[in-house]
C-alpha cells in the first residue's frame, strides 16, 4: 500500500481509505448504503489492515450513530494499528444545539463519537459541511482546545466552498490555532468540479484532498453502460445516492463510460478499478475512501493501486469526462499564462 502526506501534516495516510457508512443500516437512506454487522464489519477491517489500508472513516450522522458503534465493536482490540476519522455538523438529534459547528455542538459530539467509537482520542475530526451561522472564529478555537486536550490529532474540513476554506485557514493562522490540514470532497470522472476551484487552492495551501464516493454512487463501477439496463439494485435504484442525478450530465456520463470500457480493456482492469486509479494520479488527492457492502467488493476495490493508467489513457478519459466550467472560469481559462491548471501530466 502507497502512503501519502495528508496536507502540510506529518500524518502518512494511505492512499486508499475504507468508509464505513455501510455499517449500520440504519434508516433509508444508509439502508440503501448496506447494514453491514458484528463478525462481518470485523472481517472486512481484518482485510483492510492486511492490505495496508489502516484509515477508516465514519460520520456520526451515518445511522444515527451506529455506524460508529459497529467500527468501534470490529476495532476491538486493534485500535494501534489504525486510524480513525469521523465527522460532525449536521443535525444529530433535535433541538435547535444539535446542529452546526458551536462549540456546545462540537463538544457534545466529540464525546459522543468517542464513547460510539470505544476510544479515547479521533487521529482526523472533519467539519462536515460549513456553518455559516457560527463565527469561524468559535470553531476553530473550539477544535484547537480539543487538540490540545488529545482528544483529537487533525483536523479537517468537508464539503467547504473554496472561501469556506481559505477563510478557515487564514483565521486559524492569525490566531496561531491549529488549522484544517484535509478536505473531504467529491471527485469523480462524472464530476470534476473540484479541479475548478478547491484543487487549485488545496496545491496553492498545501491541504490533503479525502475523496468520498469516487465512483458517483457507483456509477462508475462497472453496472452502467450506454447499452446496459440501468440497475435495478444499489444505491441509486434504492434511493441512498449522495449524488444528485440532476447534476450528472447524461452525454458526457456516457462518452466518460465509453472512455473507461475502452480503457479497461486496455489494461486488463475492471471499469471501477480504473476510475479510482485515474484519481490517484492527480495534484492534492491524499486518500480516496471507498466503500464496500461485502469482501468480494473491497477485495476488487484494493486491486485499484499498485499500477498506473498511462498517460495516454489519462488523457483520454480527459477529455471524455469534460464539461464546459462556469464563471469566473471559463474567463480564466482565457489567459492560462496568468491563471495556469494543475499540472496532470
Amino acid at each position: 500500500m502507497e502512503y501519502r502526506k495528508l496536507g502540510a501534516s506529518g500524518l502518512q495516510v494511505p492512499v486508499l481509505s475504507f468508509g464505513t457508512a455501510t455499517f449500520g443500516g440504519s434508516g433509508n437512506f444508509f439502508k440503501a448504503w448496506g447494514s453491514t454487522q458484528g463478525e462481518e464489519a470485523s472481517r472486512l477491517v481484518d482485510i483492510c489492515l492486511d492490505a495496508g489500508v489502516n484509515l477508516f472513516d465514519t460520520a456520526d450522522i451515518y445511522s444515527d450513530g451506529l455506524s460508529e458503534e459497529v467500527l468501534g465493536q470490529a476495532i476491538a482490540g486493534k485500535r494501534g494499528r489504525l486510524m480513525i476519522s469521523t465527522k460532525a455538523t449536521f443535525p444529530f438529534g433535535t433541538g435547535p444545539n444539535n446542529q452546526g459547528s458551536s462549540r456546545s455542538h462540537l463538544l457534545k459530539q466529540v464525546e459522543g463519537s468517542l464513547k460510539r467509537l470505544k476510544t479515547d482520542y479521533i487521529d482526523i475530526y472533519h467539519m462536515h459541511g460549513f456553518d455559516g451561522n457560527t463565527p469561524v472564529e468559535e470553531t476553530l478555537r473550539t477544535l484547537d482546545d480539543l487538540i490540545q486536550s488529545g482528544k483529537l490529532r487533525y483536523i479537517a474540513a468537508s464539503n467547504f466552498s473554496g472561501w469556506h476554506l481559505m477563510k478557515s485557514l487564514a483565521i486559524a493562522d492569525q490566531a496561531h490555532w491549529n488549522r484544517y490540514v484535509g478536505h473531504q470532497v467529491y471527485y469523480s470522472l462524472a464530476n470534476r468540479e473540484y479541479e475548478w476551484e478547491l484543487m487549485p487552492l488545496a496545491l496553492d495551501q498545501n491541504v490533503g484532498a479525502m475523496i468520498w464516493s469516487p465512483l458517483a454512487a457507483g456509477r462508475l463501477g462497472g453496472k452502467y453502460g450506454r447499452n446496459k439496463p440501468l440497475p435495478q439494485t444499489g444505491r441509486i435504484a434504492e434511493g441512498g445516492s449522495p449524488v444528485p442525478e440532476a447534476v450528472v450530465n447524461e452525454a458526457v456520463f456516457y462518452n466518460t463510460l465509453d472512455a473507461l470500457d475502452a480503457v479497461a480493456e486496455e489494461t486488463g482492469k475492471s471499469v471501477a478499478q480504473v476510475s479510482l486509479n485515474s484519481l490517484l494520479q492527480r495534484p492534492t488527492v491524499s486518500s480516496i475512501i471507498v466503500g464496500a457492502r461485502n469482501e468480494a467488493q473491497l477485495l476488487q476495490n484494493l486491486e485499484a493501486v499498485g499500477w498506473n493508467l498511462t498517460v495516454d489513457q489519462l488523457k483520454k478519459l480527459d477529455q471524455a469526462s469534460e464539461v464546459p466550467t462556469i464563471y469566473p472560469y471559463w474567463h480564466q481559462r482565457q489567459n492560462l499564462s496568468l491563471n495556469p491548471l494543475p499540472k496532470f501530466y
